[in-house]
């Protein structure tokens, strides 16, 4: 197998779609030519010409637009919009059009459509680049939202993505891009939509999050085993729509314990939604309230103050402490 960064791990699985289906189409903004403001979409124009991989205007509403246009007319676009804090502009095309399309039309027509995109902090971008906006479309039904943490994971669930019938947007962590390999795969191969990962065996608490906030996750649970001896278990849910409440339950009812970890603000987003339910199905089996470690309720900061703004190692720990010693 192939040793890949994040990036590589995402060319390779559009690449595999695109040689596969020639109903498959990229495009979005300067994805032709340039491949890509991060270089993921980079060679495919060359390797499948301008009619299946192509710029766009500066304009996420017509992007949004356009692939829900191809979508119900056979095609399976893979839409990028280059920036998730601009899916705003996109937002009535995915969750008024795209996400309905199927009740609306009683089941006459679908939406294959994938929207993908970069997002999270940690890289100082300007503003509007690093926002954490998945919360919106955990509350819009009919939408699935895919967030890996890994190569392998990112080429297996975006294959995924395309193939399934009904609008998926799927989100790319820019500090995860580059940051690291991993034996990826070559062909094609896929994972589930909609099924958690349990990254680290456990036994004193939960550790439920997604995204680069694994990372920093696996890092606190070690740091715990060291200072206490305590196993934080730890979860990576993969899919945040539709939610994998089984294996979060099955692993809260052996620990006991359990925080959630998200980077984005705190009110209203995953980490609610996965307390809420814990609550609904497990609250017989806590020890302790479950904790949410998140960002601050404000607007994501300039890049001077992101460091003290995102959860990091530290504040981990310190939530699995306060559980710990409930």
């Amino acid at each position: 197998m192939a040793q890949m960064t994040m990036v590589q791990a995402i060319t390779d699985a559009l690449r595999v779609e695109l040689a596969r289906d020639e109903k498959v189409l990229v495009f979005g903004e300067d994805v032709g030519k340039n491949g890509g403001v991060f270089r993921a979409t980079e060679g495919l124009q060359k390797e499948f010409g301008e009619h299946r991989v192509f710029d766009t205007p500066l304009a996420e509403s017509g992007i949004g637009g356009l692939a829900v246009g191809l979508g119900i007319n056979g095609f399976r676009p893979v839409a990028e919009i280059q920036f998730f804090g601009f899916v705003f502009e996109a937002f009535d095309a995915i969750a008024s059009q795209a996400a309905r399309m199927r009740y609306r039309s009683g089941g006459r027509y679908h939406s294959p459509v994938t929207f993908r995109s970069p997002f999270g902090g940690g890289v100082k971008t300007p503003e509007l680049h690093a926002d954490s906006l998945e919360g919106l479309f955990l509350q819009t039904p009919g939408v699935k939202v895919v967030i890996p943490s890994n190569p392998y994971d990112a080429k297996g669930l975006l294959i995924s993505s395309i193939r399934d019938n009904d609008p998926v947007i799927f989100l790319e962590h820019m500090k995860l891009y580059r940051s690291f390999r991993q034996e990826v795969p070559e062909g094609e191969y896929t994972l589930p939509l909609g099924k958690a990962n349990v990254v680290r065996e456990g036994s004193d608490v939960t550790i439920i999050t997604y995204g680069a906030m694994v990372h920093t996750s696996l890092k606190a649970a070690d740091e715990l085993e060291k200072m206490r001896g305590a196993k934080a278990e730890v979860i990576d849910l993969r899919t945040i729509n539709p939610l994998d409440m089984e294996t979060v339950i099955e692993s809260v009812k052996k620990t006991n314990r359990a925080i959630v970890v998200q980077e984005a603000q705190k009110s209203a987003g995953v980490a609610a939604e996965v307390i809420a339910q814990i609550n609904e199905k497990a609250i017989l089996h806590l020890e302790a309230p479950v904790l949410r470690v998140t960002s601050p309720d404000t607007v994501y900061p300039f890049a001077m103050a992101e460091d003290i703004w995102l959860p990091d190692v530290q504040r981990v720990v310190d939530g699995l402490l306060q559980v710990l010693d409930f």
